[in-house]
């Protein structure tokens, strides 16, 4: 009885696991982080792009309110705006002269100093509104410039400068950025551990099939391996139980076959050498033993000789040596030929050989003579030995459409049903008790096949087996 084998030992193919993971979870995390990047992008451009803009236009819109000032005329309105200027919590708004120096400030601690950022250098250079976004000189703080000049007939009287304190803004990127990065690693780690634990429920099933299936090579035929799925890996492992359990029997067949073998050999070389010594020791004086000794002798010598060639016939089906010498011939005269040299042979066993021709003068195909002939001889050897207690035969030979049939019919006890469809296979004998080596059946079925016919074997209505072969005729 086949065991069946667990797989509770978790065996790891880490080759598989490591590609599958690469593959897979390495693609989701470049997206993820190609998606974090481009959110993060985004919120910068949200958070610092927008806001310095705001500021520039903000700095312009101001700087053009007094583009009809004289110098004299912008320090006396700066200084009177400074005072008015309601914002200063939020935005300080500063007047710089064209050194660079503050003149005025919504936050009188910046009056007098001289900040000296690459907005107001840029605003004086270029005459334009600049912005930038750095750690304020002074106090250290991380802050967003804009500094637009004055410009009153062709010439810069002074700059207007907006800051603001970026803390708050960076306080809100970081968070947004961590929020979202916190969702991607979340997205990661959920598809990390789906697709590990995808990858062991295929992983670990297939490398527990693979370990049985090495018990299996090392010779432990037959070993059984538990089924837990009915996907894809459930296929798999009744393939490879399907495979260990042919391959057992296959095993068993064959040590069947070897001790058949040796038990059918030794069995004529027992009487041809038991004959032949009484016969050489002189015991035998009377002319009807020594010639009935020579009868068994010669009998036994071709039952030999016939399990030889069977042997050997098969010898070349399985090593690819096996061919056929077509020609074209006439199978009712082959099959005669057989009927003919088995009649008179049967006849002394006790067991009558019928034979029954069509209408048809001859049945042209294109085949071997000598192969076709072996099958009806080993057919009508089968049929005598498995269903001689019949004491009749019956060959007949027809043309049925564009084919030959040719059928051969013992009234012995037939075969069973459960043993049908194995009687062809190598090395098979089944229930049967008769003498025979089992690849009888199998060498017949390989020359027909080559012949592009077909053999058949079941019962018969009324009991005894029934051989049908066809073979398609020449047209």
């Amino acid at each position: 009885m086949a065991k069946t084998t667990k797989l509770d030992d978790k065996v790891k193919i880490r080759g598989i696991r490591r590609r599958w993971l690469v593959n897979s979870v390495g693609v989701v995390a470049l997206i993820l982080a190609l998606a974090v990047g481009a959110f993060a992008a985004a919120l910068w451009n949200y958070y610092y792009s927008d806001t310095a803009e705001d500021l520039m236009k903000t700095a312009a819109s101001t700087a053009n309110g007094f583009r009809l000032y004289t110098r004299s005329d912008y320090r006396a309105t700066a200084q009177q705006t400074v005072n008015n200027y309601e914002e200063k919590s939020q935005l300080e708004l500063q007047f710089l002269d064209t050194t660079g120096a503050v003149l005025f400030s919504g936050n009188d601690l910046t009056a007098g100093s001289t900040p000296g950022t690459p907005d107001i250098q840029r605003a004086l250079e270029g005459r334009a509104t600049e912005h930038w976004m750095g750690r304020d000189p002074s106090t250290g703080e991380r802050i967003l410039a804009a500094a637009s000049p004055v410009i009153y007939q062709g010439e810069t009287v002074g700059i207007i400068r907006y800051v603001t304190s970026l803390s708050g803004i960076d306080r809100q990127f970081v968070f947004s950025t961590a929020v979202i990065s916190v969702i991607a690693l979340a997205i990661f780690a959920m598809v990390y551990f789906s697709n590990l634990y995808f990858v062991r429920s295929i992983v670990e099933p297939l490398a527990g099939i693979t370990e049985i299936a090495k018990v299996i090579a090392d010779g432990s035929y037959g070993v059984q391996i538990e089924k837990r799925y009915d996907d894809e890996i459930g296929e798999l492992t009744d393939a490879i139980n399907n495979m260990s359990m042919k391959i057992a029997q296959s095993e068993k067949a064959q040590s069947e076959f070897i001790s058949s073998v040796s038990h059918e050999l030794r069995t004529p070389l027992t009487a041809i050498s038991g004959w032949a010594e009484t016969i050489q020791s002189g015991e035998i004086t009377n002319p009807r033993d020594l010639r009935n000794g020579m009868g068994i002798i010669v009998s036994e010598a071709r039952r030999l000789t016939n399990m030889v060639e069977e042997l050997l016939e098969f010898s070349r089906i399985e090593d690819g040596r096996f061919t056929l010498a077509v020609e074209p011939l006439d199978l009712k005269a082959e099959l005669e030929d057989a009927v003919y040299t088995y009649t008179e042979f049967f006849r002394k066993e006790g067991i009558a050989l019928k034979y029954a021709g069509g209408p048809e003068e001859m049945l042209p195909i294109s085949g071997d003579p000598e192969r076709l002939r072996q099958v009806f001889c080993n057919l009508l050897d089968n049929a005598a030995k498995h269903g001689g207690a019949g004491r009749q035969i019956d060959v007949s030979a027809f043309q049925e459409g564009m084919g030959a049939v040719i059928t051969i019919r013992d009234y012995g006890p037939g075969v069973p049903e459960g043993e049908l469809p194995y009687v062809k296979n190598k090395f098979y004998k089944g229930s049967s008790k008769a003498r025979g080596s089992g690849i009888g059946l199998a060498v017949c079925e390989e020359i027909i096949t080559r012949h592009e016919g077909r053999l058949d074997i079941g019962n018969a209505p009324g009991g005894g087996c029934l051989v049908t072969i066809r073979l398609p005729i020449d047209q």
